[in-house]
């Protein structure tokens, strides 16, 4: 759809039953003049021509929107989604194919009032595939006849629809759920008489609790035994290994180890090499 086409949308703002009585108002076109409309925007682009098709037919769209009332979502917003249908039906519309606009523009209009629902009548989608969004807008309108299914009506149902019993029941359960959140509510607690948060009893598959514990236990024990480790030390062995490897800040070089003690910085390299030694092997015992 172009920049053009976009900016001739007739969306029911302000007061819908005006809306509808000015719709009605507009003048429905003959077959005639509906083919040379269509002939001046397929072959010259006559956007005036677009215009008067889309404003003729508006009616259609407000009729078609009252079949899709029961999904209780507002009325003005399933005509603003019928009238995109529309326009996308009169950009593609040719003439040459001898049908009137308004047998073409149904299937559009319904699509974009059907995808309106199934985006907005749950927030969890009900229906994702093909099949299932037509079983969904088949199985809403045979549940509006029979209200609730027996097993009987359900094997009825999916001999009429051409799907299996099971499908039928999935379907009827889905949309028969309520939406709900997933975290807690505003009071922080689920009270008493409260349906429990999800987030409260569904299972974290990507954490592994008893491994949480484990690690933090692990983690426990191996300080514990470098601190007795550090212990059997000599103070100048500790010195080195906490000035080394231990302080959170600065880290001391070989080098002002070596001038703090008096020695080589090869000599305290090796002690430290061996109190490392021995801090390894009282840990592994």
């Amino acid at each position: 759809m172009t920049k053009e086409m976009h900016t001739l949308a007739i969306a029911p703002l302000g007061n819908l039953e005006s809306y509808i009585r000015a719709a009605n108002a507009w003048p429905m076109l003959t077959a005639e003049e509906e083919k040379a409309l269509a002939e001046r925007l397929h072959y010259q682009g006559d956007l005036d021509a677009a215009k008067t098709l889309i404003l003729s037919h508006l009616r259609f769209v407000v009729h078609i929107a009252r079949n899709y009332a029961g999904y209780g979502l507002p009325q003005a917003d399933l005509i603003q989604e019928g009238n995109i249908g529309l326009m996308k039906a009169v950009r593609r519309f040719n003439p040459e194919v001898g049908v009137r606009l308004v047998s073409f523009a149904v299937h559009w209009i319904k699509a974009e009032i059907h995808e309106y629902v199934l985006r907005n009548w749950r927030i969890v989608k009900v229906a994702t595939t093909k099949a299932q969004r037509k079983l969904f807008f088949n199985l809403r309108k045979t549940k509006q006849r029979l209200g609730w299914f027996n097993q009987d009506e359900v094997e009825m149902v999916a001999r009429e629809l051409g799907v299996s019993s099971k499908d039928v029941r999935e379907m009827e359960s889905r949309m028969a759920a309520q939406d709900m959140t997933f975290d807690l509510t505003s009071d922080d607690e689920a009270g008493e008489g409260k349906s429990m948060a999800p987030v409260l009893y569904l299972q974290d598959k990507t954490s592994d609790f008893a491994d949480g514990i484990e690690e933090d236990n692990w983690e426990s024990h191996a300080a514990d035994k470098l601190s007795d480790a550090l212990q059997g030390l000599d103070e100048r062995s500790q010195h080195i290994i906490r000035a080394r490897w231990l302080d959170d800040e600065n880290k001391t070089t070989l080098q002002e180890l070596a001038d703090k003690y008096g020695v080589s910085a090869e000599r305290v390299r090796q002690l430290e090499k061996n109190a490392m030694k021995k801090l390894r092997l009282a840990i592994e015992a």
